[in-house]
């Protein structure tokens, strides 16, 4: 028993740690004017597609840069950086989330002076990020509809704590047996105020909704700082 009240301090104290962290996160984005997002799915969901195919459209009007968090490589980040966009890798060596200081350590590398939106692409997971506060704006889920439609009920807390979700692979519905009317009306069980987008990275169908919902809260933020 008394190892179970140690473990649960030290959950707590780390937590704790970071969230302190992550308020200075976040301050640092609100004193640039810079919009910060936290990206979480599973691997393979299409997070990184997601980015590729989001930032010639994201790139038109404002000025991004990327954080890839991964367990190893580069991967992730050489992908990205195709795009001409400002870009830094962090790993983590095993560790199946971004903490808070971990995303500090890389912010001096970026250049602040005309930065609008910060998109943090976390390790490939739905339940370790759900609990640390990087620093964000909001959290947006990345979801492939192929994983099945009981994920948003098996994982509640990161659907909660997420302002969109993104269902992403559409071209494939037909593929699967998928229910989506079940799926969508679980996540509004979850979180009534979640925006939905019914996206295909593939082929490019739902893309627009998403990038000038993403725009109008850049936009709102640095208007409103909300």
């Amino acid at each position: 028993m008394e190892l179970g009240r140690r473990e649960i301090e030290v959950m707590a104290n780390l937590l704790n740690s970071n969230d302190t962290q992550a308020e200075k996160n976040r301050a640092h984005f609100r004193k640039n004017n810079c919009l910060a997002i936290n990206m979480i799915g599973s691997p393979g969901a299409g997070k990184t597609s997601l980015l590729e195919k989001s930032l010639p459209l994201l790139t038109r009007n404002l000025c991004v840069g990327v954080i890839e968090g991964d367990i190893f490589t580069s991967k992730d980040a050489d992908r990205i950086a195709i795009h001409e966009v400002p870009v830094i890798q962090i790993n983590t060596g095993g560790g199946c989330h971004l903490d808070s200081k971990m995303v500090n350590k890389v912010l001096p590398d970026f250049d602040w002076t005309a930065m609008d939106l910060m998109i943090i692409e976390n390790v490939g997971n739905l339940v370790c990020p759900a609990d640390f506060d990087l620093g964000e704006q909001f959290k947006v889920i990345v979801l492939s509809i192929v994983e099945g439609d009981d994920k948003p009920s098996k994982y509640p807390v990161i659907f909660r704590n997420a302002k969109a979700v993104i269902l992403n692979k559409m071209d494939l519905e037909k593929l699967t047996d998928v229910n989506m009317e079940s799926m969508k009306r679980d996540i509004l069980a979850i979180n009534p105020e979640i925006k939905i987008f019914e996206v295909s990275c593939r082929n490019g169908d739902g893309l627009d909704d998403w990038i000038n919902w993403l725009s109008q809260k850049v936009n709102d933020y640095q208007v409103h700082k909300d």
